[in-house]
């Protein structure tokens, strides 16, 4: 059997899209050269690895088993690469980094200072999505590392700490001269909250031990939006401490710090236990430990 590496990319390409038009666009290739490379492979294996439809492709359950050990074959392949890198000593060529998205703009500009000051000859590609896409990211060999809320609980992961920073409660600046309420005491208070699948939406409902008020269809998809609808008068919200520089001057809010012991996050960088970049890895989070612990 006659099976090709470009075959298996785009096959997997195809089964993570649903699409051939934008599996295409993903792999850099035309629709109809990646449609004739995924009937060769179907040919070559005498069985059909999709049910095509006119809007979407679905796996078959040949083609689900399939993809399975495709994947593992393409994440073998790209370790062999990563360790042909790491023979060459030192940290270059292409680095994908993930991060959460109530991290990413706010200290995006201080990562990527910090690592293309290390290493200069470093190709970083950044993707910004929530924790449970740069999870399976991780561990599918799409992504070499992530920056995430610790711990990840994912035992295929090796996490190594960055820092660690307060929640503040941002509510309408009317309310500015309010005492500071007690953490177990906001279930009492309008909470908005980000949108599922955010982690910061599971941290922030763990904070309120009581439970909160449901405001539905008052979610945001940002930290920005949260506080802008603070501003607007709808209810309260938590963010991170290293976003109130940026969010606190684009509304009219009123940001209070907890007593301590304050509510918190701790983040950090993971990557595959399996990875030949491990050891690179390491020394990628001593350099961010150092450059985030720096005054902004």
């Amino acid at each position: 059997m006659n099976l090709t590496l470009r075959q298996l990319r785009y096959f997997d390409a195809v089964a993570r899209h649903g699409h051939f038009g934008r599996a295409a666009e993903a792999s850099g290739v035309s629709q109809p050269a990646l449609s004739v490379q995924v009937k060769e492979l179907e040919t070559e294996l005498g069985a059909r690895l999709f049910e095509r439809g006119p809007r979407q492709v679905r796996l078959t359950a040949f083609g689900e088993t399939f993809a399975g050990r495709a994947r593992a074959i393409l994440r073998a392949v790209d370790e062999l690469g990563e360790l042909a890198r790491v023979s060459k000593g030192g940290l270059s060529g292409r680095l994908r980094l993930g991060v959460i998205p109530t991290v990413a703009p706010y200290l995006l500009p201080r990562v990527v200072t910090a690592l293309g000051g290390t290493w200069p000859a470093l190709d970083l590609e950044i993707r910004e999505t929530v924790t449970p896409n740069l999870l399976d990211a991780l561990a599918e060999g799409a992504l070499d590392a992530a920056i995430l809320a610790l711990p990840s609980s994912d035992r295929r992961l090796e996490e190594a700490p960055l820092l660690s920073e307060d929640f503040v409660l941002v509510r309408p600046a009317a309310e500015a001269d309010q005492p500071v309420p007690a953490p177990e005491a906001l279930h009492e208070m309008r909470l908005l909250l980000l949108e599922e699948g955010h982690c910061f939406r599971d941290q922030a409902l763990a904070v309120c031990t009581g439970g909160v008020r449901e405001r539905h269809g008052l979610e945001g998809s940002a930290l920005s939006t949260l506080v802008q609808m603070v501003g607007a008068g709808l209810g309260v919200t938590l963010i991170p401490e290293m976003a109130v520089a940026v969010e606190a001057r684009a509304a009219p809010v009123a940001v209070q710090r907890f007593p301590a012991p304050a509510p918190g996050r701790r983040l950090g960088l993971a990557w595959r236990r399996s990875t030949p970049l491990a050891p690179e890895l390491r020394h990628v989070a001593e350099v961010l430990r150092t450059a985030l612990s720096a005054p902004a």
